[in-house]
């Protein structure tokens, strides 16, 4: 029985010290676009480029839908569209193929925040239905990110978002404003770290003549070339890019070994958005008002100078 409790109690205490180290040693496999916020304190550069951009280097179309005006303490919608054939498949960390994720990152202006859920019309909950909202920052709420979330299925990503009130924030002013607007699908060419993705290029790293090619770890390639001069260089090509060299080609420094696997990208554009003060609408209604009655008024005048003229007449 006391063996029993004590081959119980080694039992429990392996289990416990194995999942302590598993969790401690994992490594995070953050995507896109969680890792520019590790690694920049804002998403657009100085240049105007989002940061999402120097991991995603193909460009591909981005379009977003946003209400040309809006009124202080509303509701509405901007809808970033992320378009690509959805039957294309990319190449996985570990070479395989698979669909593609999507991602989205939306830079508001000051003072414009995510919707809370109890100001959503039940449409706007039927549309943001599974997908999950992260602020960029604690102190940047007016930045906005999405992803990855399976792009065969989000093709739209709808954002709604809570217009300021400058009545109660004095640093809110009406008027016009800018949005900032990226999105991706796909996985990157370049890790935040500089390293390479299996999901790009790999280029030769000398001129020379292509001498051995192993296999290597996980599916990956050793390609060996052996420079003019006699020496031996390797580059190691991960399982996923298809080798275009064969034994005893010839390449050049920097030519392609690998075809291009890549089928995603990312893509940036700018937006703009009216702060509109609802007593400019009001004025310029009472404005339309006015000039109607004006015109109604000068019409009843002209038929009756006519009548006036016509008795006149006989």
């Amino acid at each position: 029985m006391r063996r029993s409790l004590s081959l119980l109690l080694g039992s429990l205490i392996g289990t416990t010290l194995s999942l302590t180290v598993l969790l401690a040693g994992a490594t995070p496999s953050w995507a896109y676009p969680f890792w520019a916020q590790q690694n920049y304190p804002s998403p657009r550069e100085a240049t105007g480029k989002i940061v999402c951009a120097n991991c995603h280097l193909a460009k591909k179309a981005t379009r977003v839908e946003v209400p040309q005006a809006v009124f202080p303490d509303t509701v509405f919608k901007a809808v970033v569209e992320i378009p690509y054939d959805t039957k294309v498949q990319q190449v996985a960390g570990d070479g395989s193929p698979t669909g593609l994720n999507v991602g989205a990152v939306v830079m508001l202006p000051d003072g414009f925040k995510l919707a809370p859920q109890d100001r959503l019309s039940d449409e706007l909950k039927e549309e943001t239905a599974g997908i999950y909202y992260t602020q960029y920052s604690d102190d940047q709420p007016n930045i906005l990110l999405v992803g990855p979330i399976p792009g065969d299925q989000h093709q739209e990503i709808v954002f709604p978002i809570l217009s300021p009130d400058p009545a109660e924030d004095s640093s809110i002013h009406f008027g016009k404003y800018q949005l900032h607007v990226g999105g991706n699908r796909g996985r990157g060419q370049v890790y935040p770290t500089g390293e390479k993705s299996n999901n790009g290029v790999f280029n030769a790293p000398a001129a020379g003549t292509v001498s051995a090619i192993t296999a290597g770890d996980n599916g990956s390639s050793v390609v060996e070339i052996t420079t003019d001069d006699g020496n031996k260089i390797t580059e190691i090509v991960p399982a996923g890019p298809s080798l275009i060299v064969a034994v005893g080609d010839t390449v050049a420094n920097g030519a392609a070994l690998t075809n291009d696997p890549n089928v995603g990208g990312f893509g940036q554009l700018d937006a703009e958005i009216v702060l509109q003060n609802p007593v400019r609408i009001y004025g310029l209604l009472a404005f339309f008002a006015a000039i109607a009655i004006a015109q109604i008024m000068l019409v009843l005048k002209k038929r009756q100078v006519e009548k006036v003229q016509a008795a006149e007449g006989f």
